[in-house]
């Protein structure tokens, strides 16, 4: 199911290219969402790489983790907990946890949050994106899971696309990295 999964994700990929006034190309994995055979069968081929881990939650960032994550929780039998960004206009009316992430490839901070009332202590948290380039979101997902007294279990993602010691520290397992696409 894996290599099935895979050759899909590959053939949806686009690499676009803005114009002269960019200095690299933009991916766009918007064809994932349209695929039937992705969304059904990417949620249990992710869960296979971590399913030894047995996370009792997965944890995901708001805008495209919230798509995987729910997809991954289900093939796990488990819950999911949004790490939400913070949004001055949607601010969490519940008390929260947050924390800032590192700057992101394109140099960027965000601030997640999580409720707390989602995440418990003794809690075994697998960390779901889609995509880990500098792992900022997965790392600033993580200390959330601390500060809750929750274990992380690790991290799966559909694209790996960091350093191998970024890959180490985060038990970050992928479906494909970007050399793939």
């Amino acid at each position: 199911m894996t290599d099935q999964i895979r050759h899909l994700l590959i053939a949806a990929f686009r690499w676009h290219d803005p114009g002269p006034a960019s200095s690299h190309l933009v991916s766009d994995a918007s064809g994932w969402w349209r695929e039937p055979a992705i969304l059904a069968g990417i949620g249990p081929a992710l869960a296979t790489l971590v399913t030894a881990d047995q996370p009792t939650v997965v944890m995901a960032p708001q805008v495209t983790g919230l798509l995987v994550g729910p997809l991954v929780a289900t093939a796990l039998g488990v819950g999911v907990v949004p790490a939400y960004k913070e949004d001055p206009q949607r601010a969490i009316a519940d008390a929260a946890t947050w924390t800032t992430t590192a700057p992101d490839y394109r140099g960027r901070t965000l601030r997640l949050g999580i409720r707390d009332r989602h995440l418990h202590p003794g809690d075994r948290v697998l960390l779901v994106d889609d995509w880990a380039t500098s792992g900022a979101q997965l790392r600033a997902m993580a200390q959330l899971a601390r500060a809750r007294q929750a274990t992380v279990t690790g991290s799966a993602v559909i694209v790996a696309d960091c350093p191998p010691a970024v890959v180490d520290e985060l038990r970050i397992r992928s479906l494909l990295h970007s050399t793939e696409l």
